[in-house]
């Protein structure tokens, strides 16, 4: 099961919760204040592959973003 990140409107606080997919965007009462007024966070992930091209990336290894020099989007430099 995958953890997603939720953010509650009323008190700002950030949690993660392990939940199936199915459940992803159902309703989810935050962890400090109980509030049901929370949304689920576009959360940012690492993968290291140590050197070893990873599936779906260009066969010169960054990102989509990358355009020579260092690429602040995946952190590969040219």
């Amino acid at each position: 099961m995958p953890i997603y990140e939720y953010i509650c409107k009323d008190c700002d606080t950030r949690f993660d919760v392990l939940r199936s997919i199915k459940d992803a965007d159902a309703p989810i009462m935050c962890k400090e204040c109980e509030s049901r007024n929370t949304t689920r966070a576009i959360s940012v992930f690492f993968a290291n592959s140590g050197g070893k091209a990873l599936a779906g990336t260009s066969s010169g290894g960054g990102c989509s973003s990358c355009a020579g020099g260092s690429c602040s989007g995946c952190g590969h430099s040219h």
